[in-house]
């Protein structure tokens, strides 16, 4: 429950207890191979997204049924996204970065129905997300590029004077990327349904339940346009990252 009366006859809030991870069966310790409420909807999400895709283009028709337009549509959207960002060279990553947003959009609104689990508020999760696409950005930098990668930090327009000192700076704020990347996603994710725990609990007490109702409903609302903004966010945050790998001296 969000709140229940204490023996003061207040209400105690446990806000982020829908956070904690669980094991599916049983209550023992949780280990590396212990199914949890994480791998479950995990799973969801991932079976959500193909059977969208897989399921919805199946018969593909000239004039596209629901699933299908919903899946034509985020292809589409994502595709130009990877195009304007990247460029024609990064198409070929297209993939990658289409199962990235297509994951996060899945688990962000799965999230959002009662009873269920938000993996993308753990930052165990999204740091997996961040920091794979640091990995990846920084090989595929190199492999194309091999040490003139490297002249990404080197700000040839500067005064020579501060060039050391803008390297710095940019070598740190390149280092801070996926950190920065993966703290977004989780603490956004996160705060908005701690938000909506809270509310619930004050709906608890009669003076105050309408009011704590139409709080919930507006932060609801405002998740569900913060579902789609932070899977966006993150995927256009990789196609910047990809473009610098792709293109280091522009």
């Amino acid at each position: 429950m969000a709140g229940e009366a204490s023996e003061e006859g207040g209400l105690v809030f446990h806000p982020l207890d829908q956070f904690i991870v669980k094991p599916l069966f049983g209550d023992g310790a949780i280990s590396f191979y212990t199914l949890t409420n994480v791998t479950l909807w995990l799973a969801i999400a991932v079976l959500a997204a193909a059977l969208v895709f897989v399921w919805g283009t199946s018969g593909r028709k000239i004039v596209p049924g629901r699933l299908q337009s919903v899946a034509e549509s985020i292809y589409g959207f994502v595709y130009k996204m990877v195009e304007d960002v990247c460029g024609k060279d990064g198409i070929k990553y297209f993939p990658y970065i289409m199962t990235l947003f297509l994951f996060i959009l899945f688990a962000n609104y799965l999230a959002l129905l009662p009873m269920s689990y938000s993996p993308t508020s753990m930052i165990a999760i999204t740091a997996v997300l961040g920091f794979g696409v640091f990995i990846v950005v920084t090989v595929l930098g190199f492999v194309l590029n091999g040490p003139s990668f490297l002249g990404m930090f080197w700000m040839k327009d500067a005064p020579a004077v501060l060039r050391p000192i803008i390297a710095v700076i940019e070598v740190i704020s390149y280092f801070v990327r996926p950190v920065s990347h993966s703290i977004r996603l989780a603490g956004n994710v996160m705060a908005g349904h701690a938000v909506i725990k809270v509310f619930a609990g004050f709906a608890a007490l009669t003076l105050v339940s309408p009011v704590a109702i139409l709080g919930i409903t507006a932060i609801y609302g405002l998740e569900v346009l913060v579902a789609g903004i932070q899977a966006y966010v993150f995927t256009i945050l990789t196609c910047v990252y990809l473009k610098d790998a792709l293109h280091p001296h522009h």
